[in-house]
């Protein structure tokens, strides 16, 4: 259900994005003030993801992952309904709070409801829906917008409220997605997440796919199609959906295939390859050069983020709350967005697009260096075993054959069983010593 409710939330976006700027302009305001209602919604997620964090330790993943929810889909309802510039302005950032409460608490509940051992396969499983969703909104989006200004908001809006009532009906009975028994579960702060080796590193990682992907990318692949190939601006769509191309090409896969090779193979080939992507857009001599390094850098791309996804999940583990690590992680990633363009845009304006593309695509060639130099995180494991418990019992044979060594070398020597032999089947008494 969150996999559904994820493409119907990332559609839906797609829904409103084409229209939002023309539908800010009919209030008779500037290019500048109707670019400053998109801006509103990403500050308001940056912003707030601190907040949102907090209240997933307090409240749990759940409930703030609902009225997440609810926020976004009454706000863009009203939106609608809007009359004047600054009540789209100010519905458009409480959709923002809305948002980061539901992707830090939706980001809680994938990692807590995943089995471990199938933990990329969900990753790659959820950003594909994310990534089918944006793709497909605009193209709808655009089909409605003759319906009128107004009324892609409020389909977005009914969308939404389908979603949460089916994510609640889907949870309300859940044992793992309910807080921990006997007490609050335990808790794991943004200062406990720095000291693993392995955040920082994603921490940079998503701050630099976030400014490549979804900052510098966004903004200066449509002025490059135009400006320097001299070609019409709806090739400009065909070049980010290229980008999509590559993505679905790998995503899934990716993420499937870390469960079983571990994790820091992908995370570096996906950095490297989205680097060398993002850099070549810059030096597009032609429109297929440019098609051309938008697959390589979806590629790249779809190695990357769903890998990253499994990965922070192996550091928070499925049963700690951990809403600032959470947060963190998504605000690298908005940061990124946000600060990309602009000081991409600075290096474009001075030295050209080639400078400012290779800028972008270099911080993702020093997150892939980042993960050469962290342990794997596939190797964690989420719970201790607990003899007494019958949920803690081992299923796994290599890790039977841990719990069993562990709990030879804590016995007395008079207490220590005699071992069975490698090839003997499990449940089967030990060999008589001789």
């Amino acid at each position: 259900m969150l996999i559904g409710a994820a493409f119907v939330i990332a559609i839906g976006y797609g829904l409103v994005a084409p229209v939002l700027p023309q539908f800010a302009r009919s209030f008779g305001v500037g290019v500048t003030a109707a670019s400053a209602i998109i801006s509103a919604f990403a500050l308001m997620r940056l912003l707030f993801a601190p907040f949102s964090g907090g209240l997933v330790q307090r409240l749990g993943e759940r409930w703030v992952y609902l009225s997440g929810l609810g926020i976004v889909a009454v706000s863009t309802g009203l939106c609608a309904f809007s009359q004047t510039y600054w009540q789209l302005l100010v519905l458009r950032s409480l959709g923002g709070i809305g948002s980061t409460m539901f992707t830090v608490s939706s980001l809680a509940l994938v990692i807590r409801l995943s089995p471990v051992h199938q933990r990329g396969r969900v990753s790659g499983l959820w950003s594909s829906s994310f990534l089918i969703g944006s793709v497909s909104g605009p193209l709808v989006g655009g089909a409605l917008a003759g319906l009128g200004l107004r009324v892609p908001f409020l389909i977005y809006a009914v969308a939404l409220l389908i979603a949460c009532a089916i994510v609640y009906l889907s949870l309300r009975h859940s044992t793992l997605a309910a807080p921990a028994p006997g007490g609050r579960a335990p808790e794991l702060t943004f200062r406990q997440g720095l000291a693993e080796p392995a955040y920082p590193a994603m921490l940079w990682s998503n701050f630099a796919n976030g400014a490549a992907v979804f900052g510098v990318r966004m903004a200066f692949v449509p002025l490059i199609v135009v400006e320097t190939l001299d070609q019409s601006p709806g090739m400009a769509g065909v070049a980010l959906t290229a980008f999509a191309v590559g993505n679905v090409l790998v995503l899934f896969q990716s993420g499937r295939l870390s469960d079983r090779f571990g994790r820091r193979p992908f995370l570096i080939a996906g950095a490297l390859v989205c680097g060398v992507g993002t850099a070549g857009l810059g030096f597009a001599p032609d429109l297929l050069w440019l098609l051309a390094a938008s697959v390589v850098a979806g590629l790249g791309s779809g190695m990357l983020t769903p890998t990253q996804q499994a990965a922070l999940a192996d550091v928070v583990g499925s049963t700690a709350r951990s809403g600032p690590v959470l947060a963190g992680f998504q605000m690298a990633g908005d940061l990124g967005a946000v600060v990309g363009p602009v000081v991409a845009g600075v290096l474009v304006e001075r030295f050209g697009f080639a400078v400012g593309l290779s800028a972008t695509g270099a911080l993702l060639l020093v997150a892939a260096v980042a993960w050469l130099l962290v342990p794997e995180t596939l190797r964690r494991t989420d719970e201790q075993i607990h003899p007494a418990d019958p949920a803690g019992v081992p299923t796994d044979d290599d890790e039977y054959q841990l719990a069993h060594r562990v709990a030879v070398e804590h016995m007395p020597e008079e207490d220590t069983p005699c071992r069975r032999p490698r090839s003997q089947p499990r449940g089967e008494p030990p060999l008589e010593a001789e």
